[in-house]
């Protein structure tokens, strides 16, 4: 496994996302991901399954401090005593004294950042978090998130595969020294059919997802795919035997259009 590093955090560079994985299914997932090597688990308060990804932690038998574990704070809980109270509130279905990093989930314009950032740096010394950061942040927003911040943030969890160029979050990330995860890192399975990730594909014996993930990482980017199927969750692990080219990097990135954004900003509150 590699790691993505930033202001104390290390990041496992290829995590599970949980978005709309529930019940029995999410728990099973999460414990078999930990046995086939995953130490990267991504949750939230609105996937409301943080109940099974504990369960899942602890079925699997892998050690609590060897399991990077985030989780992400909606927005009508971004008022400082709501949010204190519903960090608690996640790690009491989690079963757990503290998540590895408390992520603000989509930036929320009615309620003032500097008092969110507050209430998010007071969770991270009483404990409740070992690392902060934020998710969804526009290059302004993330950048007024750091001068309001008084704890280090680590990440910005964004919306990040080859049809939509990250670039200048990439590059803010970089500047400010934040990680960037991916989520959606391999477009909702729109990759499938890409003839040119399958063609770098072929030259490398990995199927098309192998190859986006590989280039994600090669970016110095952590990506936290979803699946249901314990037979995708090795193939998109199994990325770490095989570098990409330059060339093959930038014929990749070239992919990208104005038009790849996936995520519907209709599922949570916009900013100006």
């Amino acid at each position: 496994m590699l790691f993505v590093e930033a202001s104390g955090a290390r990041i496992p560079a290829i995590g599970l996302g949980t978005w709309e994985l529930e019940g029995r299914t999410c728990a099973r997932v999460v414990e078999q991901a930990l046995r086939l090597g995953y130490r990267h688990i991504d949750t939230a308060q609105v996937y409301e399954n943080e109940r099974e990804v504990g369960d899942g932690l602890r079925a699997s038998g892998v050690r609590r401090d060897d399991v990077f574990l985030t989780t992400k704070v909606w927005t009508n809980h971004f008022a400082p005593h709501d949010l204190e109270r519903s960090v608690k509130e996640s790690l009491a279905r989690m079963r757990l004294p503290s998540v590895d990093l408390l992520l603000l989930h989509w930036p929320n314009p009615h309620v003032p950042l500097a008092e969110t950032l507050g209430a998010l740096s007071h969770a991270k010394r009483m404990g409740l978090a070992r690392h902060i950061g934020v998710s969804n942040f526009t290059v302004a927003l993330m950048e007024q998130a750091v001068a309001l911040s008084s704890e280090p943030l680590v990440c910005n969890q964004v919306e990040y595969h080859p049809y939509l160029d990250q670039a200048k979050v990439r590059a803010a990330c970089d500047q400010h020294g934040l990680a960037l995860v991916a989520y959606s890192p391999v477009a909702k399975g729109r990759i499938k059919s890409d003839q040119t990730l399958a063609a770098i594909g072929r030259a490398h014996r990995k199927t098309p997802a192998q190859v986006c993930l590989r280039w994600l990482v090669q970016q110095n980017v952590a990506a936290i795919p979803r699946t249901s199927r314990v037979e995708r969750l090795s193939e998109n692990i199994d990325i770490f035997d095989f570098e990409l080219a330059d060339d093959e990097m930038t014929e990749i990135a070239a992919l990208a259009s104005p038009r790849g954004r996936l995520t519907d900003f209709g599922f949570a509150p916009k900013w100006d």
